[in-house]
C-alpha cells in the first residue's frame, strides 16, 4: 500500500530523519515504525485499526506523527486529564516543533475541570462552607482567578481534587445556565469549546467524549462532524467509562444537591414567594428515606437489581420510597414553577428536578432488556444505576455508521431538554470562520510537510478514521477482549512487542508456599514477604492490591514491620494521588529515605517512575473481576446464553490486561532492572495460571527465595547491605 502519506511517515522515522535531527533522544524503532506506517494507512484510507503497543514502543509518536502529517483535523481522546495535560503540554508541541507545522492545538476538558465564575459569586455568599481551610481556599482561588486565561484548575497548584471546595466553583450539565448565566461571555468552558472549534488537533478525555454521546452538552456535536481523524490512546478503558455514561443514574446526592441550591437560591431571590423551607424539607427528607432503604453500610457495597427491587429490600418499601421521591420532585416543580421568570436560576433549577423526577419514573419502570441495573450503597449515598452490558451497539450504530466527517445524525438529533445554550457555532462563529484568520500564515509558514498536504476542507465527506491503542488490548492475536464488548470485530488489528530486552532486565517470582488468596492470613503474608524485601532493597517498591480490605491490611502490617527503619511506608487513602507520587519518587533519591508505597486501583496503571526509583513490584493476587458484581455477572451469563465459558472468556482475559498494567509499572525504560513479585500460587499450579504468565513480557523466572534475595541484592549494591540476613 502506497501513499505520499506513509513516504513522508518512513522519512520522519528514517535514522536520519526529522526525528533523528529534532532531538538527540529519538532512536529508530522497527515496532514504532510499523506502527506509524499502519496508522498512516488507515489515516489516508479511512476505516478502524486496533493496535496493541507494549511498552517502549513509543505508541504516542508512532500515532501523532502521521496524524500531524496528515494535514486532517484531528481528535485525539485518552484517559486521564493528568495523561491530556502531558500530551497538550509536552508531547505535542515537542512534534509540532520538529516536524514543522503551523498546527493549531486545543485542550478541552469536561465542565467540572473549569472554574465558573458565577458559582464562584455564589459561594463567596455562602454562609454553610464548611471550614476556615474551605474558605481560604476559596480566596486563593479569588486571587487566581483574575489572571488565569484558561480557567482550568489544573493550573492551580495546592488545590486537592478531593476538596469539598471545587463542586461549589465549577459547574455540571445539571447546574449550569447556559446562556442565561450573566458571565455566559466570559465563560471558561465557552472559550475552551471555541478554541477547541477553531483548531487543528483537540486533546479530550474518554468521559467526556462518552458524556457528549449521553447527553450531547459538552460541544463534541459540534466539533465531531468536522473531525476526520479519531485516536483513542489507553484505549483499553473505552468500554467501562463508555458503559458508565451511556446508562442512567440516580443518586441521593445529586437530590441532595439540588435541594441544597434550591433552598439557597430561593431565600436569596424569592423570599416568601413559596415555601422553599418546606418543599426542600419534603425533598431532602424523601432522598435520606430513600438511602436508608440500603441499610447501615461502613463501606460501599453493590446490590443486585434483578427483581421488583434490590435484594434485600422488600419491594414494596422500595416502590414506595421511590414515589415520594418523585413526589417531592412534583412538589418542588410546582414552587420553581411559581417563580420561573425571576431569574435564570430558577429555570435551571426547574430544568434539574424535572430530569430527576424523569429518572425516578424510569427506574419505577421495568430494566431494558439488554441492559443490568443495580443499587451503589455507601455510607453518605446511594445510586441506583442502570448500563448496557458493553458499548458494542453503540459504536457500530452511532460512530461507524455515521463514519464520514459530515455526519447527518450527528447534525440533525435533538438536543436534550435541558441544553438551552446555542451550539458552538451560533455562539463563535463556524470552524472555516475560525480558520480564515490562520490562512496567511498558513501559506506563509508552510513546511514541506504542510505543503505536501494541506488541511482538507470541512465539508470533506471521505470515510473517517479511526484509531485504538494502548499497550494491553489482551492475550489473542484478534484481541477479542477489546475488539468483541467495542463493537471492532472487523477493525485491522496491529500488535507490536515490546523492545525491552526483559529476560536481562527483569525478573518474576511466584512465592510457592504462600497460602491460597482466599486464606484469613493471606495479606498477613504478603505484608511480611513485602516488609523483608523492602529492607533489602532500601524501598523502592510498589505494593498493588486487588481490594481495598487488602491494601489497609498489607499497609497497617508493613508500617509495622518497618517502623524504625528509615524506609516510609506510604498507603493510598492517606494523601492525594500527586502528593503520593511526589513523595514516592522524592524517597528514591541518594539523600533521602527509601519509600514503598502501597495502592490499589488507580496506581495499577498511569503510574510512571522510571530509573531506580522503582525496580520492585509485587502484586498480591491475580485481579480477577469480582464474579458477584452485578455487571460481571449479566456478562457471564450473556456468555453462557451464546454456548461460551465465562471463565476463559471473560474472568481470564480480564485478568491478563490488569496484570499486563500492574506488571507494566515496573519496566519503563531500556535502562531498567527491576523483580515482578506476584504473590499468588496459582501461577504455578493451574492451566489458566500458565496462560496468565505468556500473557507477560518474558521475564526471567525465579524458582526460590534464594534467588529473589540475590536478584534484589543486584539490583543496587551501592544501597544495599550485604550483611543482611533477610530470608523470604
Amino acid at each position: 500500500m502506497n501513499h505520499p502519506l506513509r513516504d513522508l511517515v518512513q522519512e520522519a522515522f528514517a535514522p536520519l530523519g526529522v526525528l533523528a535531527r529534532a532531538t538527540d533522544q529519538f532512536s529508530p524503532r522497527q515496532g514504532q515504525t510499523d506502527m506509524a506506517l499502519a496508522v498512516a494507512d488507515v489515516v489516508s484510507q479511512g476505516g478502524s485499526l486496533v493496535v496493541e503497543a507494549g511498552t517502549g514502543v513509543g505508541k504516542t509518536f508512532a500515532y501523532l506523527v502521521p496524524a500531524l502529517l496528515s494535514g486532517e483535523r484531528v481528535l485525539l481522546s485518552t484517559a486521564t486529564k493528568a495523561l491530556q495535560d502531558q500530551l497538550y503540554a509536552r508531547d505535542l508541541p515537542r512534534l509540532v516543533q520538529a516536524l514543522n507545522l503551523p498546527i493549531r492545538l486545543a485542550l478541552l476538558k469536561g465542565r467540572s475541570s473549569y472554574l465558573c465564575t458565577h458559582r464562584m459569586e455564589i459561594a463567596r455568599r455562602d454562609t454553610q462552607i464548611p471550614d476556615r481551610h474551605t474558605v481560604h481556599l476559596l480566596s486563593r482561588v479569588e486571587t487566581w482567578s483574575l489572571s488565569t486565561r484558561t480557567g482550568d484548575l489544573a493550573e492551580l497548584p495546592g488545590l486537592d481534587e478531593r476538596s469539598p471546595l471545587i463542586p461549589l466553583i465549577t459547574s455540571n450539565r445539571e447546574n449550569c445556565l447556559g446562556s442565561q448565566c450573566p458571565k455566559f461571555k466570559t465563560c471558561h468552558v465557552n472559550a475552551a469549546r471555541r478554541e477547541a472549534l477553531g483548531a487543528d488537533v483537540v486533546v479530550i478525555n474518554h468521559h467526556l467524549f462518552f458524556a457528549d454521546m449521553a447527553v450531547r452538552e459538552t460541544g463534541m456535536a459540534e466539533l465531531l462532524p468536522s473531525v476526520r481523524v479519531v485516536i483513542f490512546d489507553e484505549a483499553h478503558q473505552l468500554n467501562e467509562v463508555g458503559v458508565n455514561f451511556l446508562g442512567h443514574q440516580l443518586g441521593t446526592a445529586q437530590l441532595l444537591d439540588v435541594t441544597r441550591d434550591m433552598l439557597a437560591t430561593g431565600l436569596q431571590l424569592a423570599r416568601g414567594l413559596a415555601d422553599w423551607q418546606g418543599v426542600c424539607s419534603g425533598l431532602e427528607r424523601a432522598a435520606r428515606d430513600l438511602r436508608l432503604m440500603g441499610g447501615k453500610r461502613m463501606g460501599a457495597v453493590k446490590l443486585r437489581w434483578t427483581e421488583d427491587a434490590p435484594e434485600s429490600i422488600h419491594p414494596g418499601a422500595w416502590t414506595q420510597s421511590l414515589q415520594d421521591v418523585g413526589a417531592a420532585c412534583v412538589q418542588a416543580l410546582q414552587a420553581l414553577d411559581t417563580v420561573s421568570e425571576i431569574a435564570p436560576d430558577f429555570m435551571r433549577l426547574h430544568d434539574r428536578v424535572a430530569e430527576l423526577a424523569k429518572r425516578v419514573d424510569a427506574f419505577l419502570n421495568p430494566c431494558a432488556s439488554d441492559a443490568v441495573r443495580w443499587v451503589d450503597v455507601s455510607a453518605s449515598q446511594m445510586r441506583l444505576m442502570e448500563a448496557p452490558l458493553d458499548i458494542a451497539e453503540t459504536v457500530r450504530e452511532r460512530l461507524m455508521k455515521t463514519s464520514t466527517v459530515v455526519a447527518e445524525d450527528d447534525m440533525d438529533q435533538e438536543p436534550p431538554p435541558w441544553q438551552d445554550e446555542p451550539s458552538l457555532e451560533e455562539a463563535f462563529g463556524s470552524h472555516a470562520q475560525a480558520h480564515a484568520s490562520n490562512a496567511d500564515e498558513r501559506d506563509t509558514h508552510a513546511s514541506a510537510f504542510d505543503r505536501a498536504f494541506p488541511m482538507r476542507p470541512a465539508d470533506d465527506t471521505r470515510p473517517r478514521s479511526w484509531v485504538f491503542t494502548s499497550a494491553t488490548l489482551g492475550d489473542d492475536p484478534r484481541l477479542r477482549w477489546f475488539t468483541e464488548p467495542c463493537g471492532l470485530e472487523s477493525a485491522t488489528v496491529l500488535r507490536v512487542s515490546s523492545p525491552f530486552d526483559y529476560p536481562a532486565q527483569a525478573s518474576l517470582y511466584v512465592p510457592r508456599d504462600i497460602v491460597r488468596p482466599n486464606d484469613p492470613a493471606h495479606s498477613a503474608q504478603v505484608a511480611a514477604l513485602a516488609s523483608d524485601a523492602v529492607r533489602r532493597l532500601g524501598g523502592r517498591t510498589l505494593v498493588l492490591t486487588t481490594t481495598l480490605r487488602a491494601l489497609r491490611a498489607i499497609g497497617d502490617v508493613m508500617k509495622q514491620q518497618l517502623e524504625g527503619s528509615g524506609i516510609e511506608v506510604l498507603v493510598q487513602g492517606e494523601w492525594p494521588k500527586r502528593h503520593l507520587m511526589e513523595r514516592f519518587r522524592e524517597g528514591a533519591q541518594a539523600d533521602e529515605g527509601g519509600c514503598v508505597l502501597v495502592a490499589s486501583a488507580t496506581f495499577w496503571e498511569g503510574f510512571d517512575v522510571p530509573g531506580d526509583a522503582l525496580q520492585l513490584v509485587i502484586i498480591d493476587k491475580l485481579p480477577f473481576p469480582p464474579p458477584n458484581d452485578p455487571l460481571v455477572e449479566a456478562r457471564s451469563k450473556r456468555l453462557e446464553a451464546q454456548g461460551r465459558s465465562p471463565f476463559n472468556d471473560y474472568f481470564v482475559p480480564e485478568a491478563v490486561v490488569a496484570l499486563k498494567q500492574g506488571a507494566g509499572r515496573l519496566i519503563r525504560t531500556e535502562s531498567d532492572q527491576g523483580v515482578l513479585v506476584l504473590c499468588d500460587n496459582r501461577l504455578v499450579t493451574t492451566g489458566y495460571g500458565r496462560r496468565l504468565i505468556a500473557a507477560l513480557p518474558p521475564m526471567r523466572q525465579l524458582q526460590t527465595a534464594l534467588e529473589l534475595a540475590q536478584s534484589l541484592d543486584a539490583l543496587s549494591p551501592d544501597l544495599i547491605s550485604k550483611t543482611s540476613t533477610t530470608t523470604f
